[in-house]
């Protein structure tokens, strides 16, 4: 239990449902939803798509999703990435000595696969129909929100990527300057897309007026999007991969996002008895910088699209193979760091019912307002998450038409006893995984409540160094650089993060919302 004398916030409980997310209007929007009657499901949809309104930096229907759905009968997940346009190949970047995708490029845009998410999810799991759920996105975005104090902050970090396109200059930066705290802001190229989406169904984005505005933005700065790859889309119901920790049931989405990569972290560190060590101590940090370090490698090796490549990811779940891996930290020296990817932006959001239905959730256009490319007319932001391509013919992440790029961004369940349990969620790009550990060994070997477990101070071993925030004390960030990281200061707070758990006693809801962002978790 926190110490009242301070500043902090408690967990949410409820005895009917539980909504989780990074924005006010999004919780309340959950919330208003399941006592209307609808499910989880129906509640998780309508936040996220008031969310694609009112945080562009980080989520839109421009973007991706991913989501798991915990019953009495089992979970399942599914896979809403999009795929590149047939046109895509390696040869469109021969001689360019790139790396990757740059991350402002047309190029770098797969198909938004977040809309057939939402509506895959309704159909099968929701009760309410979709102008139901939808409606209050599509007030929000027609009639305006009031610019809260973090979306503020990250828009304006955003500037100068948003004036190097005129379409997201005239629709994000009115009157050419970002919009401040309390501003009131209106999409309504959006609005009318939603509305179409409601209408039409998943033909209101991939068909008729939205596609033919979303291709022709796109192919007049050199994309080689067609109405035939929008026309085509469609994610997947998925199996997901699980594995235990400390007799938790931990579930992930398969690649290809980095989930499993959560699941072999947790495997490394269950052969530790983490308990014995300060959560904000020396030795916890370490252990789990080195878990990072070593997963990561498995990671970055091989997860890729499993349609396209061969992806072995059984040792991922593999207690034996973890223990090998475990077997080579020293808990009194730091091993190589290696370098890694970009960070990123997202949101996540995690919603419980009476039913005893959980659903979490994650919609990203990845990097901070994604490629800063907009179309139009139909004030649509496009992610860049064909970023995680590799301009390499050997890797498995190769680009190529059709194909999905290696995603960061991943839901998390948990169950207890065979019962749905936690569904929860750490954003922040490539640090996602580690966030799953970081919450869950929190609430497993330290005893916090789901709350806690989110406000607990992190770091993130990154590109070589070993970034820690403020909330680390001085001492133990020179401890850790006495073990050789390099340590340096998280220049922003390391991603966000939702919970909400299963009060099995007490036959309630328990929510968690992260302080590093604006939103709340709200109960009825």
């Amino acid at each position: 239990m926190r110490n009242f004398h301070f500043p902090g916030r408690s967990p949410s409980r409820a005895r009917h449902g539980m909504a989780a997310t990074e924005h006010p209007l999004a919780s309340l929007t959950a919330i208003d939803i399941l006592r209307k009657g609808g499910s989880a499901a129906d509640a998780a949809v309508a936040a996220a798509a008031v969310l694609a309104v009112v945080e562009p930096m980080a989520t839109g229907i421009g973007g991706d999703a991913f989501c798991l759905v915990a019953t009495k009968d089992g979970v399942e997940g599914y896979n809403g990435s999009g795929r590149a346009p047939q046109g895509l190949s390696l040869k469109l970047f021969e001689g360019s000595g790139l790396k990757r995708i740059p991350v402002e490029s047309p190029h770098v845009v797969t198909i938004p696969g977040a809309i057939d998410c939402w509506l895959s999810l309704i159909e099968r799991h929701g009760k309410l129909d979709r102008a139901t759920v939808l409606a209050p996105a599509i007030a929000a975005a027609m009639n305006g929100f009031a610019v809260t104090q973090r979306v503020a902050y990250e828009w304006t970090l955003g500037a100068p990527k948003l004036s190097k396109n005129t379409n997201a200059t005239a629709l994000f930066l009115p009157d050419g300057r970002t919009p401040q705290a309390g501003a009131m802001f209106t999409n309504p190229g959006l609005g009318r897309v939603l509305e179409d989406v409601a209408r039409h169904g998943r033909a209101g984005f991939y068909e008729g007026r939205a596609a033919e505005d979303m291709v022709n933005s796109l192919r007049a700065l050199g994309g080689t999007h067609t109405l035939e790859d929008f026309a085509a889309h469609r994610g997947n119901w998925v199996t997901p991969v699980q594995s235990t920790y400390r007799g938790i049931e931990v579930f992930e989405i398969p690649p290809n996002g980095q989930g499993v990569t959560a699941l072999l972290m947790l495997n490394i560190l269950e052969n530790f008895d983490l308990g014995q060590y300060a959560p904000v101590g020396v030795e916890r940090f370490h252990l789990e910088a080195e878990a990072t370090r070593l997963a990561y490698h498995e990671r970055d090796r091989v997860i890729a699209d499993p349609d396209r490549a061969a992806v072995d990811v059984g040792y991922f779940t593999d207690k034996a193979f973890a223990k090998t891996l475990a077997a080579k930290i020293d808990i009194k020296r730091a091993g190589v760091a290696p370098a890694q990817t970009h960070a990123g932006d997202t949101t996540y959001l995690s919603v419980a019912d009476s039913d005893g239905l959980m659903v979490s959730f994650i919609n990203s256009i990845y990097h901070g307002f994604g490629s800063g490319l907009a179309s139009k007319n139909s004030g649509v932001l496009f992610h860049n998450r064909g970023h995680g391509f590799v301009l390499d013919a050997r890797h498995p992440n190769a680009p190529a038409g059709g194909k999905r790029p290696f995603h960061t961004i991943i839901p998390a369940m948990a169950r207890k006893d065979g019962k749905p349990w936690l569904a929860f969620g750490v954003m922040g790009g490539d640090y996602q995984a580690v966030g799953h550990a970081h919450v869950l060994t929190n609430v497993a070997d330290y005893g916090m409540d789901i709350q806690e477990a989110i406000d607990c101070p992190r770091g993130f071993l990154f590109n070589g160094e070993y970034a820690l925030e403020q909330g680390v004390s001085d001492a133990v960030k020179t401890a850790l650089a006495g073990l050789g990281h390099k340590v340096v200061a998280a220049p922003e707070p390391i991603g966000g993060g939702q919970g909400v758990m299963r009060d099995f006693a007490g036959k309630s809801w328990i929510g968690g919302s992260d302080p590093r962002k604006d939103g709340c978790a709200l109960g009825y």
